[in-house]
Order: C-alpha cells, then structure tokens, then sequence
C-alpha cells in the first residue's frame, strides 16, 4: 500500500511542473465544444432512470443537514487547473476548454445526479476499488462509470452496451461473462467489474498510454488505431482525437471532469446524498429453476428487492436448473430460503410449469358435418346451375339424392349437403 501511494504521489509530482503548459496544449477550438457527442452517462435518460432505481429510492435521500447554497460558484480557469494538479492521480488529467465544458454541465445542470452518484459511490466504488486493485490499475479508474452509466447497472444504451461499465455483447463473452435471454452479467456489478478491469489492463498492454485506454475503451481499439495513423502515427489523445468518433472527442474531457466533480463538489455547493446502508446479503448457490414469485412468498421479501439485488437476471426465472446461479438476498432471507427450499422449489414448478417432453398427434379423427341443406328446384333449372349456386358438384347432388342422371323438375326438393 505504501509504495502504491509513494507511486501515486510520484506521479503527482512529476506532472505539477508542466500543467498549465499542458492546459494551453490540449485546448480544443471553442467553436468545436458544442459539436461534441456526450457520453452515454451525461444524457438526460441515464440520469432519469437512475433516479427511479429501487436501491437509489430506498437507501439514498436528500442531506437536510447540508447548509450549502444551490448557487453554483465558477472560478477562474487556474483555479480548475491547480486543483487537478492536486488529485492524487495516476492518470494525467489536464485542463481545457472542453474539461471546463464537462465540469459545467455537472455542477449545474446534472446536479441533482451528482448528489445521488456521490451518495451511490458508497455501494459501488469499494466494488470497483478492489477490482482495479487485484488488477494493479489506477484506482481513479473507479470514475469512468460515472460517465458509461451514470452509476446505473440498468442502463442500456442506444447500441446495446449495458450494465454500469456498459459492456457490448461481443466484449463481454469475451471477458467471461454471460449473456443469453435469461441472464446478463453485464449487469452484475461485481462480475462486470472484475471482466472490465481485465479488459483496462488488456488495453494498457496494447497502448501504454491511459488516455489512449480510455478512449478505447469508448471506442474500441479498431477507431483508436485508425486515428493514429490518420495522424502520421502520434500516440498522443490530445493530437489523435480529432480522428476519433464524435463521442471519444469529448470521452476524455468527461472523464476528467468526473475526477474533478466526485472530488471538489463541495466546492461547487453540491451535497451528497445521504446514505442508509441496505441490510447485509449474502449469496447462495441454486442448483435449481427458481421463480423470484416464490422467493417473495416465503421469504416475504419484495420482488423489487429481489430484482434489485440479482439485475443480471432478465426475468423472474432465475434458471439454476440449467447451470448453477448465484441468488443473492438479504441475510435474513437466505435463513428463510433454507428453511423453505423444498416450498419454494415446488411452487417454482407451478409457475413455470415448462413441459420437456410433449405427445404428438398421429392420426386425425374424422370429423363429420350433421347439417342439411335442401333447395326446392326452379324453373328453367339444371343439376349444373344449382351445384353452382351451392357450392358443390353435380356427382355430390346425385348421390345424396340418388339420382342416376339428370333430369330434374321444378318444385322437386334436393339435398345439395
């Protein structure tokens, strides 16, 4: 631990003399701010959706006891630069006019989810932390969630990334985690961020430059080496980003204000949410297909809950019959479970109620039509003309009324069914 502070500091240390140099470097023409895609953790429906989260509705309210005005101060552009000059970073994390850009729309339009991130942290960044740490990655690194999902492990974007460190399909199969219409891991906070913190160290070995991993870490390496040698084979954000997508342009500008936002809120008036911490849970192995119905009826914990503490699973079938899955409930639940396994499995099987083997229909009964129908002959009439008129032929009037040719008399009654 002390050697990795020592390094941190080192790092620290190393990159004050330079950055304000660094921030009239890495300036990006104005008239291009605007232009800009925002990450998928900045927009409007991320941040809505947080907000309606069972863990965020039950376990985070507003802090009464913040004094703070709502006023959002701004400061001038040295001072941005020498505070992060002072987080303790690996990660170099200069200052220009899109930083600013970023930093502005998080203490005062999103403030509301600033507040409620900085309260969710408490659940999520000792996940991250320890993630990044088994991985030996920068623990700043915990930030870049903030800018994916907005702290959400529901979020789904516009492509189909999901989950809080919003894995696409492919990547996440390659990282081990599970994907089928009944389980998403990209959603599993845990797992998702062990397989991100392999796929940050994956990148580190390709690039050895961090901002180059995290912006393709938004992009994918494909667009991030096609920038490079657009750009005569610079390996430098600042001089390849032009070449990236819309979105990676501002990706590393929104992930250095994130830093300097989860870090200097107070500073901009922004209180915390206050944090009520869930009751302790803990994990059991099923072995077994599992409705979360039954779990809620014998263990009488809500499904909300229930969903809340398991969002890997797409449905209410938690398919341990299938492969063994992790059930994670609170601990007074899991005494419950126990106890009531062989209730809550049968029930399962009510509900489910999937049939594996199924009889198949050999022969077809015949089915026969009891109803008549009698026409009464016209003048002028012919066998031809009436099976016509009825739908039928004249060999089908000839049998049902046993005629042996065809001559026929007004008045007469025929059967044509």
């Amino acid at each position: 631990m002390k050697k990795t502070l020592l390094y941190i500091c080192f790092w620290a240390f190393a990159f004050c003399a330079n950055e304000k140099a660094m921030a009239q470097e890495n300036s990006i023409d104005k008239t291009n701010i605007d232009s800009l895609a925002l990450p998928e953790g900045m927009q409007d429906q991320t941040i809505d959706s947080l907000i309606h989260l069972w863990n965020v509705r039950n376990f985070l309210t507003t802090n009464e006891e913040c004094s703070s005005s709502n006023e959002n101060p701004t400061f001038e552009p040295e001072v941005y630069i020498n505070r992060l000059d002072r987080l303790p970073n690996v990660i170099e994390v200069p200052y220009n006019e899109v930083v600013q850009s970023y930093i502005d729309r998080y203490a005062s339009r999103l403030r509301k989810s600033v507040s409620i991130m900085l309260g969710a942290s408490n659940f999520y960044n000792p996940i991250f932390e320890q993630a990044l740490e088994t991985y030996q990655l920068p623990l700043e690194l915990k930030y870049l969630p903030i800018i994916e999902s907005a702290l959400n492990p529901q979020a789904t974007s516009r492509v189909g990334a999901a989950g809080l460190w919003q894995f696409m399909i492919a990547t996440a199969k390659q990282y081990g985690l599970e994907v089928t219409s009944l389980v998403d891991e990209r959603r599993d906070p845990i797992k998702s961020s062990y397989a991100a913190a392999q796929y940050l160290k994956d990148l580190y070995e390709i690039y050895g430059d961090w901002t180059l991993v995290i912006a393709s870490y938004n992009c994918g390496p494909g667009n991030v080496n096609k920038a490079i040698k657009r750009a005569s084979g610079e390996k430098d954000y600042w001089k390849i980003c032009t070449y990236l997508p819309r979105e990676t342009q501002g990706y590393v500008p929104a992930f250095i204000a994130a830093n300097y936002i989860m870090n200097y809120y107070c500073e901009h008036n922004i209180c915390p949410a206050t944090t009520t911490l869930p009751p302790s849970s803990d994990t059991l192995q099923i072995t077994k297909d599992v409705r979360m119905e039954a779990i809620e009826t014998y263990c009488q914990i809500s499904m909300e809950e229930i969903k809340a503490l398991n969002p890997h699973y797409r449905t209410a079938l938690i398919p341990g019959g299938k492969r063994p899955c992790t059930l994670r409930l609170p601990s007074q639940g899991i005494n419950s479970f126990i106890e009531k396994a062989d209730s809550i499995y049968a029930k399962s099987q009510s509900l489910i109620g999937n049939r594996k083997v199924v009889e198949t229909q050999t022969t077809v009964k015949a089915t026969t039509s009891t109803s008549k129908k009698t026409v009464t002959v016209r003048n002028g009439d012919t066998l031809g003309a009436i099976a016509k008129r009825n739908g039928t032929t004249v060999a089908k009037i000839q049998k049902l009324n046993g005629l042996k040719g065809t001559n026929i008399r007004a008045g007469q009654k025929l059967r044509v069914k």
